[in-house]
């Protein structure tokens, strides 16, 4: 029965992964139906090698960073228990892989294709995996301060602050270094709008997350004891409260309805393990809207041309989450309770800070060595036809 319970979990964690990979796909659909036809090809190329490069970053330094593994041992060690430490690790860097594709949605259409691997690299293998550790593995005792200190830990279950809020907010330090868009806002205070390139692509990135992110959350509990159907009815309401809200202050926009369901989602990662089903749809409708009033703010009143509304969507409603588990987990609201609202403050900040400031040092150093952004008749052209010598749908075929 031990030998089966432990191939049990090897599956468990396997197909999370496999779903959680799959959600990569719908993070570069989402980004190639909202950017400009020009830039399509890139949208899709970034997320792939971004993918590929967060493995390696993470299977030489970070798995190590955050949890003290190392993977570098004779296979006989790595295959015990049916290979699960192995398989955990491809669980989790499905999430590390997740920091790089946020990114890549603010600093689309002007950002360079190889400075933006070698950021990859760092976040995924440095920024990223000191904040997991102190989260999920308890590094540098943070959270046994917390539990003396204020009666509970920091509550992340499927990662709203560790995966979310943590991308979202590198990606406002990348978009800031960048700036605008060429063209995007004039002298005079006009704004340029970019239509999305493509709704059916960038819904069809919508639903591929919203599937894989069932994914996400349910395996978050990594072995199959801790499975819970309230994770999975959490995320479902979330979800929906995040779509109808979004649908409602949008005004039937496609972008904001298809974007709405992900905000959702987002900010119940954290506490959908111990949150009621109806506090979840609170959550996740508060996230809808949210998103929907941040993004336009963001983009009309302060400039910040964040091309998908990343930081909104992750950064914002990542940090809306972690606050959310400590209210709406409490038991005066229906939830499991353990959970301290003051733990959850503190860890949020904790968690946007850190983001914050990695993100800002390390694409600051990448902008004085290598430079970050395309040059202006690169950008005009598009990355697709700059950086891949090729577009997404050639007008002409060669006359051979």
């Amino acid at each position: 029965m031990d030998a089966f319970r432990t191939s049990t979990d090897v599956l468990f964690i396997l197909l999370g992964a496999i779903m959680i990979l799959a959600m990569h796909a719908g993070f570069a659909f989402l980004e190639l139906g909202t950017v400009r036809k020009k830039n399509q090809v890139n949208a899709l190329v970034k997320i792939l090698t971004d993918f590929a490069v967060s493995t390696l970053a993470y299977y030489f330094i970070g798995y190590s960073v955050a949890y003290g593994v190392s993977l570098l041992g004779p296979v006989q060690t790595l295959t015990a228990a049916s290979g699960y430490g192995l398989v955990k690790f491809f669980f989790l860097v499905t999430f590390a892989a997740a920091i790089p594709a946020i990114i890549s949605g603010g600093i689309a259409e002007r950002a360079k294709f190889h400075p933006q691997t070698a950021a990859t690299f760092l976040l995924v293998g440095l920024v990223y995996p000191f904040f997991e550790g102190m989260i999920w593995n308890n590094n540098y005792g943070l959270q046994d301060w917390l539990k003396a200190s204020f009666g509970a830990t920091f509550h992340d279950f499927a990662g709203s602050v560790v995966v979310h809020a943590v991308g979202g907010w590198i990606a406002l330090a990348a978009v800031l270094h960048l700036g605008a868009r060429r063209g995007r806002y004039s002298k005079e205070g006009r704004i340029a709008a970019h239509p999305p390139s493509s709704i059916p692509f960038l819904a069809l990135g919508a639903w591929i997350l919203i599937v894989g992110w069932f994914g996400f959350n349910v395996m978050s509990a990594q072995k199959i004891e801790g499975i819970s159907g309230l994770v999975a009815m959490n995320s479902l309401m979330a979800m929906v409260g995040g779509t109808l809200v979004a649908t409602f202050m949008g005004k039937n926009d496609p972008g904001f309805i298809h974007n709405g369901p992900l905000a959702g989602l987002v900010a119940v990662c954290a506490g959908s393990d111990i949150m009621h089903p109806l506090g979840a749809l609170v959550v996740g409708g508060i996230a809808g809207c949210m998103f929907v009033y941040l993004f336009t703010v963001t983009q009309n009143k302060w400039k910040i041309d964040d091309v998908l509304g990343v930081w909104p969507l992750h950064g914002l409603c990542g940090a809306w989450g972690g606050i959310a588990a400590g209210i709406f987990g409490s038991e005066a609201l229906g939830g499991m309770g353990g959970v301290s609202i003051l733990s959850q403050l503190i860890g949020t900040a904790l968690g946007v800070a850190i983001a914050f400031a990695g993100g800002w040092i390390v694409y600051g150093l990448l902008k004085k060595t290598v430079g970050i952004r395309l040059s202006d008749e690169e950008e005009f052209n598009g990355a697709d036809l700059s950086i891949h010598q090729i577009s997404a749908s050639p007008e002409r075929e060669t006359n051979w």
